[in-house]
């Protein structure tokens, strides 16, 4: 066996875990186990397979993908998770980003109870328990999901428009629901289908255990559509933000072009030179002049505040 693969055995059950699986490790599985070519073929991890059940004679095969938090990108991604359940065998195939595999795969070896509560009861409660800490882990990252739509949502009505936009962060936002709801969105129909599947592996009294998942993933679903609900209501909200505060920047810069209109009609009629306007020609006609300018612009002003324009 490559020493890449991961293995636990305990009562006659055997777990295999491989992380980024190899040529050599497909031709393990195929030679150990005799799958099926076109399953060994969606191994590969670098080629996107829809989630799927495979339902074959002496085993399942069965393709997940999770939502996981690249911090490197700083964004959600999608991650694939391959799945063959037999008798007395479960063998995950995955990405390496899928770290709560590593930590189920940690406790049974660090702990002969966890050992016994994940693997004493057959590959199928196996699978059950396995599928159940992967979806409980996506409940932490709607959590920080939730933090940051709040934080937005403070900052929204806190922060000044000339200094920040706050249209790109939201749109990040929609950006990485929109990612987490296109990945559990298909993983509703296969968990579905869990419960009714070959009995082998899924004896009747796993079906309440299953419900459980099911139960999980709608939680999530449900989670993610309020929270995209909200996300839209911070864009709309945000939209009329801008578009008020252009307005006023609008309003104001209008208010000054209409003072300048009649500053500048007396401006250009005294420009002309004329010896029979009022004030012409005495020592006190500029301060005239801009006295008339002053009156004027103080008039104005004084009624665009008694309308509410300004």
């Amino acid at each position: 066996m490559d020493k890449d693969i991961k293995k636990l055995t305990y009562k006659g059950v055997s777990w295999y875990d491989i992380t980024s699986p190899n040529e050599e490790n497909i031709k393990f599985l195929e030679k150990k186990f005799g799958f099926h070519e076109l399953d060994l073929e969606d191994l590969e991890l670098r080629k996107i397979q829809r989630s799927k059940i495979d339902d074959y004679e002496d085993y399942l095969f069965i393709v997940l993908h999770l939502p996981v938090y690249q911090k490197s990108r700083d964004r959600i991604i999608s991650v694939q998770v391959d799945m063959f359940i037999g008798q007395n065998y479960f063998i995950t195939v995955r990405s390496p980003a899928l770290k709560n595999i590593d930590k189920i795969i940690d406790k049974c070896e660090e702990s002969e109870a966890e050992m016994e509560e994940y693997m004493g009861f057959g590959t199928g409660y196996l699978l059950y328990n396995v599928i159940s800490d992967l979806f409980d882990g996506c409940f932490p990252l709607l959590d920080e999901l939730e933090s940051e739509i709040n934080d937005l949502e403070r900052e929204l009505f806190l922060h000044d428009f000339a200094k920040k936009d706050m249209l790109q962060d939201i749109l990040l936002m929609k950006k990485d629901l929109t990612t987490f709801n296109r990945v559990i969105l298909p993983q509703r129909t296969v968990i579905a289908q869990l419960e009714h599947k070959n009995k082998k592996f899924m004896t009747e009294d796993l079906n309440v255990y299953f419900d459980d998942v099911v139960d999980k993933v709608e939680k999530i679903w449900n989670n993610l559509e309020n929270y995209q609900e909200m996300v839209n209501n911070l864009q709309n909200i945000n939209e009329s933000m801008i578009s008020h505060n252009t307005n006023r920047i609008i309003t104001t810069l209008t208010v000054f072009s209409v003072i300048m209109l009649p500053l500048t009609l007396v401006s250009g009629i005294y420009g002309m030179n004329l010896t029979d306007l009022p004030a012409a020609g005495q020592t006190y006609s500029f301060e005239f002049v801009i006295g008339i300018m002053l009156m004027i612009a103080i008039s104005m002003l004084a009624y665009f505040k008694y309308k509410k324009w300004i």
